[in-house]
């Protein structure tokens, strides 16, 4: 038994399947899309992250280096320690009139920080670093000050730890990669 059809029904089915692949190949790519914009997002805010965690790291062992060298915090300061700094610049903190009035700065990775990680986590971590520098607070005025105008009768001392994190190694950060700037306040009595 032959089934005869319209004229009006003829060729109706591959039109159709071809508007349902492009409506289906455009859901698609859009769908490819979102999911690699919201992956690349997720990524930046791990490294934001992880950068922020590197230049907390960096205020804790600058904390840990002043208890442990009291005498140096009590002599003169170094001067110029922008000199020493390589991607934690003065400029990235707006009340800090000059890093030439400090005391001490270091750099390290974290992974030299946090030495019980080990394979990957280890590799992750060697990817971020931080670099810190100590310097007397500012003054009410916004000045830098020495410790004679910072203690007073009771022997109170303020200092301010600015650290910076990065996310590559010690050695290879400059100022085009993901750097998070931080400070700290220090009391110390004597």
């Amino acid at each position: 038994m032959k089934h005869k059809f319209n004229n009006s029904e003829q060729g109706f089915a591959l039109p159709l399947a071809l508007l349902l692949m492009v409506v289906m190949a455009i859901m698609g790519t859009t769908l490819v899309t979102v999911i690699s914009n919201e992956h690349n997002a997720n990524n930046n805010k791990d490294t934001n992250q992880q950068t922020f965690y590197a230049a907390e790291s960096g205020i804790a062992v600058a904390k840990k280096w002043m208890v442990d060298n009291m005498t140096a915090l009590a002599g003169s300061p170094t001067n110029n320690l922008n000199s020493k700094l390589t991607f934690c610049k003065a400029t990235f903190f707006p009340n800090l009139l000059s890093s030439d009035n400090g005391f001490h700065t270091d750099r390290q990775s974290l992974n030299k920080v946090i030495t019980n990680a080990t394979g990957k986590e280890a590799e992750r971590l060697s990817n971020y670093s931080f670099e810190y520098f100590i310097a007397y607070s500012p003054d009410a005025s916004g000045n830098n000050s020495s410790a004679k105008t910072k203690s007073g009768s009771n022997g109170v001392k303020l200092y301010t730890i600015y650290s910076c994190g990065c996310n590559k190694a010690e050695n290879n950060c400059n100022s085009s990669d993901t750097i998070v700037p931080l400070e700290a306040v220090v009391t110390l009595l004597n």
